[in-house]
């Protein structure tokens, strides 16, 4: 936690899609907002309806939906109307092709406009859509398709050779491969022949409890987890669009997620159509210079971007922005993990607006915690619960019951089940899933405080904490105060084991440019942190690093850090996604 507050101006609050965040907390309802949705006869609910032919059949067939910007140069506007045609054709190629309401498509490939006319047209034919991250290695993708069964793959031939070509025959469950492009290896089908020759296919009517979505997680050790999402989801998609983003239709909107990723999807996709915004993808990988041209040029009004991509522009310097036009900004989120304290105020400084971070898990489907458009922020907070989300702190008793915990406490985050976009199982793992309950609240597995204002604050996995001398200490609290010395990019906190104090603390640190490793600095960096912190919470060696490890989304591994220093097996965990975030 830091010192201070940014004050929203009250133009700021009154234009906000959430001007009045604590009045909707008190009077907000799920069912109300199911209403603004269109929904299907007979009660039904379709994501792919709200999201593309409702807006059609209002009159917005022709707004952008997707900017497309290749990595070549090239470029490509696809209208709301377009898109829903390409998916309706989509999901007459499935139909076409045998698949049925309750078969699986697993989708592996880049940010291209296939993937998402794909993700769409899956489910409005009513299958269940999986992303894949394209950078996975086969194992990876094999496990997940084996443990969902995957009745379909949308991927390119690039890809289907060199990953998934040589065990296919092994997945029995496997029907139809569609391969972007308009040629395909023997026994596959080309996609874009096939789209050519489909006749639209109607909306399936899919029920709310009709499952939609899978995402694969697995923290960073154990076989992954297929978390069960619903077609009701969408109801929470969209309001937290609105409420978490400061989504308006006609904004023009920009995601950086991968599509692989539950962001990339809920965020890169789902929700951002449901609220009629024009969507800018680019297929290109992390640049400096481009990023900043694209935010110019595309005129970019709510971006919705990563911790590690906002460090590393960080790391670029303020002189890297100088030049770029950032006016049409409106609203800057992050993604991820906890945005260090330091990233938002960056991002107010060079931006004109701060980032907003908030909270939530590929099993929660959804934003659960916020800093919203209307709201003053506390650099380093999560922010506050979204209206229909009830969120407290809870310590497990020697008893096994759950007791809620004072402001200031540090406990488990916990929330409130029943809004839409909670996870309906883990994928053939019922036990697993009953774990994550008790007491009536849904438990995170993520440390947080709750302060007197009720602004909730992240303190870590409850696997990450460092216990010293007495002291339990959030590996994020240490590496903030060591962002905010001017020579560190990048930090990681882990704890080492001791005979005295139990464990001790031991960060990782990358350098700014301009700033070389030395003793000196060293010294200068542990006396930082010990007068930010502390003598008993401040790091007592540090080490330097030209990077830190991530996992393939961007987030520091912790915990192979703390494989290697103790000289422990690592595993594959370069593959492995965080549970929360």
């Amino acid at each position: 936690m830091v010192e201070g507050m940014i004050t929203k101006s009250e133009t700021e609050r009154r234009t906000a899609s959430l001007p009045d965040p604590e009045g909707a907390r008190a009077t907000f309802s799920w069912d109300a907002a199911r209403s603004t949705l269109e929904g299907l006869p007979g009660g039904g609910l379709n994501i792919a309806h709200e999201a593309l032919d409702r807006h059609v059949a209002a009159g917005h067939g022709d707004q952008v939906a997707i900017r497309w910007l290749g990595r070549q140069g090239a470029e490509r506007d696809i209208s709301y109307a377009g898109l829903a045609d390409t998916a309706a054709r989509f999901a007459a190629v499935l139909r076409d092709h045998g698949l049925v309401p309750g078969d699986r498509l697993f989708a592996l490939a880049g940010r291209v406009p296939e993937l998402y006319a794909g993700a769409l047209g899956t489910l409005k034919a009513g299958l269940t859509f999986t992303p894949l991250f394209a950078a996975f290695g086969p194992e990876p993708i094999r496990a997940r398709m084996e443990i969902g069964e995957a009745t379909a793959l949308l991927t390119t031939e690039t890809l289907w050779r060199r990953k998934i070509a040589p065990w296919a025959e092994e997945i029995p469950s496997l029907k139809l491969v569609l391969i972007i492009g308009d040629s395909a290896p023997e026994g596959c089908v080309a996609l874009g022949p096939a789209l050519a020759a489909a006749a639209p296919a109607a909306t399936v009517e899919t029920g709310p409890e009709d499952t939609a979505l899978i995402h694969f997680t697995s923290g960073t050790t154990g076989k992954p987890k297929g978390a069960v999402h619903v077609h009701g989801a969408v109801v929470a998609h969209a309001a937290t669009g609105r409420f978490a983003l400061d989504l308006q239709p006609g904004d023009r909107y920009w995601c950086t997620a991968d599509p692989g990723w539950v962001t990339g999807t809920s965020y890169g996709i789902i929700s951002p159509l449901v609220n009629r915004v024009t969507m800018i993808v680019d297929e290109a990988e992390f640049d400096v210079e481009r990023w900043y041209s694209i935010l110019e040029a595309e005129r970019v009004q709510v971006w919705y971007t990563a911790p590690t991509a906002i460090r590393m522009l960080m790391r670029a310097g303020k002189d890297a922005a100088q030049g770029h036009d950032f006016s049409h900004l409106r609203f800057l989120a992050s993604v991820g993990e906890p945005l260090n304290p330091e990233g938002v105020i960056w991002g107010h400084e060079v931006f004109g607006r701060p980032f907003h971070d908030n909270w939530w898990q590929t099993e929660t489907g959804g934003i659960m915690i916020a800093n919203t458009a209307a709201m003053d922020i506390r650099p380093g907070s999560m922010g506050k619960p979204l209206p229909g989300i009830t969120a407290g702190i809870v310590e497990r008793e020697e008893d096994g019951s759950l007791r809620e915990c004072a402001a200031g406490e540090v406990g488990e985050l916990a929330l409130r089940p029943g809004w839409p976009s909670m996870m309906r199982a883990y994928l053939h793992e019922q036990a697993r899933y009953e774990k994550c309950f008790a007491g009536g609240w849904y438990l995170s597995g993520d440390l947080a405080m709750r302060d007197g204002d009720g602004y909730f604050w992240f303190v870590g996995r409850a696997d990450d904490l460092i216990k010293s001398s007495g002291h339990l200490i959030g590996p994020f609290e240490v590496e903030s105060a060591l962002i905010e010395h001017p020579a560190v990019a990048e930090a990681a906190v882990i704890g080492l084991p001791d005979e005295t104090a139990g464990e001790v603390v031991k960060a990782y640190v990358a350098l700014h440019a301009g700033h070389e490793p030395s003793e000196e600095l060293e010294r200068e960096i542990r006396g930082h942190a010990r007068k930010k912190l502390g003598p008993a919470v401040a790091p007592r060696e540090i080490a330097f690093r030209d990077g830190l490890p991530k996992t393939r989304s961007g987030k520091i591994m912790r915990r192979l850090l703390k494989a290697r220093e103790l000289g422990l097996p690592e595993g594959d965990l370069s593959t492995l996604e965080s549970d929360s975030r």
